[in-house]
C-alpha cells in the first residue's frame, strides 16, 4: 500500500491520486477520537494546484459527532454533519501511536484562535494541518508530525500566478520552503492509514 502511495507523490498525477483514495475509501469505517478527516475536492483550487492529489482540508474528530478544524473563522468546533453537506467528500485517516487524549486536549486549547490566512509558521495564528502538526503527540508526548517545506509550486516547479499575486497583495514574498504543512502531504505519511469514506 506504501508503494502506492509512493508513486503518486512521485508522480504529481492528481487523477491517479484521486482514483487510488476512492478506491481504498470504498466503504464507511467507524470513526474514532482522534481520527484525520481529510476534505476530497470536486475540482482544482489554489490549494490542489501546488500539492498532490485532490485535498484541500483537514479537520479532528473529537468524538461526539463533532470536529475541530481551523477554516475562515477561525479554529472552530464543528458538527460532524455539516461535513457531509459540503461539496465533494471526506476521507479518515487514522494515525497511528497517538496519544489520542492529549492531542485532543491540546488542539481544543486552540479553540477561538485566528484563521492564518498567510500559511506562515511562528505566529498566533492556525491553518488546518498546522493545528494537527501543533496538537498531535505519540504516548511520550513527542510531536508525530513534523513540519515539512512549503509548497507554492506546479507540478512544473512554477510558483502559480494565484499565490505570487495573493501575496503581493500583502506585500510580501511568496513564503516557498519555509517550514509548515499541507493536508494533502499529511494524508501520505506513513503513519497516516486510510479507513474508509466518511458517509
Amino acid at each position: 500500500m506504501e508503494s502506492i502511495f509512493k508513486t503518486a507523490r512521485k508522480s504529481f498525477a492528481k487523477p491517479f491520486f484521486a482514483t487510488t483514495l476512492l478506491f481504498l475509501c470504498g466503504s464507511c469505517q467507524t470513526l474514532k477520537t482522534g481520527d484525520l478527516l481529510f476534505h476530497v475536492a470536486e475540482s482544482d483550487n489554489a490549494i490542489t494546484d501546488v500539492t498532490p492529489g485532490m485535498i484541500d482540508h483537514v479537520a479532528i474528530y473529537l468524538g461526539n459527532d463533532s470536529v475541530v478544524e481551523a477554516v475562515g473563522r477561525g479554529v472552530v468546533i464543528t458538527p460532524l454533519d455539516s461535513l457531509r453537506q459540503q461539496k465533494g467528500h471526506y476521507v479518515i485517516g487514522r494515525v497511528s501511536y497517538l496519544n489520542a487524549k492529549a492531542s485532543i486536549e491540546q488542539a481544543l486549547s486552540y479553540v477561538g484562535r485566528s484563521y492564518d490566512w498567510l500559511y506562515l509558521p511562528d505566529n498566533d495564528d492556525i491553518y488546518c494541518s498546522e493545528l494537527v502538526l501543533l496538537s498531535y503527540t505519540d504516548r511520550e508526548g513527542k510531536q508525530l508530525f513534523a513540519p515539512i517545506p512549503m509548497s507554492f509550486h506546479d507540478a512544473s516547479g512554477r510558483i502559480t500566478d494565484y499565490w505570487k499575486k495573493f501575496y503581493a497583495r500583502h506585500q510580501m514574498e511568496v513564503p516557498e520552503g519555509l517550514p509548515g504543512s499541507n493536508p494533502a502531504e499529511l494524508s501520505q505519511r506513513p503513519i497516516v492509514h486510510m479507513k474508509g469514506r466518511l458517509k
